[in-house]
């Protein structure tokens, strides 16, 4: 994937750069030069929590939840920083890739938000990620679909709950929509490579709960894209 440099360099937002916080009165791009710099040395590493949820997909990951990467994400879903979806969702794509041969189609599917998360963010905060994503996935040569055949329900505070809870509150909050299976049934999008897409990786829940739905309803994922993933998480550095 080429750098995020040229995503950054069309965002001429005043004030505090979207990966340190440090506030900048010259600052010509949505961060300053050294989290650009950050941003652009991360290089895509095979993650899995430990122990991983039964059903957790193989993953890839952008960089570890933590500097830049961190401080950019919070300004994207937090702070109302969307313009950081286009260098975002580039970084995005090159997760995506090493899961996705060339030549063959891909399928790009975001964990869904809520309807109370796509009010309090002005939308689907992995939608937007996922399509910039896929733009830079076409421009690089592949040939991307985003779909969207899983909605969220309200999921109730798993921070308390065991891991088999955890995982049972995330797979009840996921539901196929038939209707949007059905589309994709029609057509040949079945037969490309299916990747779920989300933004971070900490106890692998909501991944290995939403690859659960998509295979009950007959669709073979092959893997999942994460921005980022929990520090302690990491393993398998250099896919």
């Amino acid at each position: 994937m080429s750098p995020v440099l040229a995503d950054l360099a069309d965002l001429v937002l005043p004030g505090s750069c979207a990966g340190c916080g440090v506030e900048r009165t010259r600052l010509r791009r949505g961060a300053c030069p050294a989290c650009v710099t950050e941003l652009e040395a991360l290089a895509p590493y095979a993650c899995a929590p430990s122990p991983p949820p039964p059903g957790f997909p193989p993953c890839v990951a952008v960089g570890p939840y933590a500097g830049t990467l961190r401080g950019a994400l919070l300004a994207y879903k937090q702070r109302g920083r969307h313009r950081l979806a286009r260098p975002l969702g580039a970084l995005l794509a090159g997760a995506v890739a090493p899961l996705a041969p060339r030549g063959r189609p891909v399928l790009l599917v975001p964990v869904p938000s809520t309807r109370a998360a796509r009010r309090d963010r002005y939308g689907d905060h992995m939608a937007r990620l996922a399509g910039h994503a896929a733009n830079r996935l076409r421009a690089a040569g592949w040939t991307v679909a985003v779909v969207q055949p899983l909605t969220a329900l309200p999921r109730p505070d798993s921070t308390s709950l065991g891991p088999a809870a955890r995982s049972t509150a995330a797979v009840n909050s996921l539901r196929i929509n038939p209707a949007r299976i059905g589309v994709l049934r029609r057509g040949d999008a079945m037969r490309g490579t299916l990747v779920v897409a989300d933004d971070i990786v900490t106890t692998g829940a909501t991944l290995a709960a939403a690859v659960r739905r998509l295979e009950e309803a007959g669709m073979q994922v092959t893997g999942a894209a994460v921005l980022a993933a929990t520090q302690l998480r990491r393993s398998c550095p250099g896919i």
